[in-house]
């Protein structure tokens, strides 16, 4: 009988063929991390310090930029930490821990995107309803439900990938540990978990997005009732921030995980995207067309502008 060792860790090879660019990316990633915590900081320091903005939508966004800050943080520090030069090696436990959080956060993001598209149903279409059915008590019941639902998801997931016995290469093609190149390095047919693991990272997505189309496709209804041409450009401007972030935030998913041959490559350059970039521009896509936000940002930082010595 043939001898295989277990695995107890795994080497990192990084983002496919970017051999010799690692300065360069890694001032480009680190960059990009730097401005999504800022940006994310500075929305929950404008939420949390504006009375005015202690409302269902800014919770549902204040807990948006929470994930924003925590999801980058997954694969981003491992990743500028070997572009600087260090190890990259991984331990089993770090290995799925990574592919873990990496799963439960944006699972729980998506979620969190479909509650948020119907709280906009709820106050555009039920405006006179809206404190009622939007109350304080059912807020914290959705956003409890998101995480709890994300942490099932993200637990099913990672269950099925290391169930599997990891028995002889340990080199993981890609710049953090996901399903599909953990799956290439199982000792066993993985063939029956590639299908489960596509149809359920497939369905979620699609059935919130479906979600959120349904939403939508009231909201576009009722927009269209409304007569004056200010209450609608504020419908509109209310609605548009939220569809630019859901496009951004599920295009990379169908991209990475429906094709039907992976591309390596493609894989990493649009899951970095929305990783590092997707967060980094939730914040300028909340503010820029927001009054209040932008007005409670001005509160926040112009105490700094003024501090003596600037």
């Amino acid at each position: 009988m043939k001898n295989l060792s277990v695995v107890t860790e795994f080497t990192l090879l990084g983002i496919p063929h970017t051999e010799g660019l690692e300065t360069m990316l890694l001032v480009l990633f680190l960059s990009f991390y730097i401005f999504t915590l800022m940006g994310n900081l500075l929305i929950l320091l404008a939420i949390v310090s504006s009375a005015r903005l202690h409302t269902p939508m800014y919770f549902f966004l204040c807990k948006l930029s929470i994930f924003d800050i925590f999801f980058p943080s997954v694969s981003s520090p491992k990743m500028l930490c070997y572009l600087s030069g260090n190890s990259r090696a991984i331990s089993y436990a770090g290995c799925a821990s990574q592919l873990f959080f990496y799963h439960f956060l944006g699972c729980t993001e998506c979620f969190l995107y479909t509650v948020m598209a119907y709280d906009r149903f709820v106050a555009i279409c039920h405006p006179l309803r809206y404190t009622v059915i939007m109350s304080h008590r059912a807020c914290v019941i959705l956003a409890m439900g998101t995480s709890f639902f994300g942490c099932i998801q993200a637990t099913f997931l990672t269950t099925l990938t290391f169930q599997l016995p990891y028995c002889g290469p340990n080199e993981v093609d890609y710049y953090f540990c996901d399903i599909p190149v953990m799956l290439k390095l199982a000792c066993a047919d993985t063939s029956a978990l590639e299908m489960v693991g596509f149809i359920s990272v497939g369905l979620m997505p699609l059935s919130c997005f479906l979600l959120i189309l349904t939403s939508y496709s009231c909201i576009i209804c009722s927009i269209l009732q409304i007569h004056s041409a200010e209450g609608r450009r504020h419908a509109f401007s209310t609605c548009s921030a939220h569809l630019t972030a859901i496009l951004l935030s599920f295009m990379p998913v169908v991209l990475i995980y429906l094709q039907p041959t992976p591309n390596p490559w493609l894989n990493a350059t649009v899951q970095i995207l929305n990783n590092l970039v997707t967060p980094m521009l939730n914040p300028l896509i909340y503010s820029l067309r927001n009054k209040e936000v932008k007005y409670s940002l001005r509160k926040v930082l112009q105490p700094v502008a003024f501090l003596p010595g600037r």
